[in-house]
């Protein structure tokens, strides 16, 4: 199986897939944060304008417990 690329994403887009995975969010102040209670997860998302840096997307989703393929099906 070959590897997938990760998808350029941008913030929104990003909380909409936290959203989609089954994360709340729980602040909306600042840097909203999502929590997923299955494994007790809290993301914080940073609301800025444009794409999500790939580093940041990286560890948001080794955070989240997945891989980039299932993220990009998100």
């Amino acid at each position: 199986m070959m590897s997938q690329r990760l998808r350029v994403v941008t913030y929104k887009e990003l909380a909409k897939k936290l959203r989609h995975a089954g994360y709340q969010i729980i602040r909306t102040t600042k840097h909203p944060v999502y929590y997923k209670q299955e494994g007790d997860i809290t993301i914080p998302v940073p609301d800025h304008p444009g794409d999500v840096p790939k580093g940041l997307l990286r560890k948001i989703i080794r955070e989240m417990g997945i891989t980039i393929e299932e993220f990009n099906r998100l």
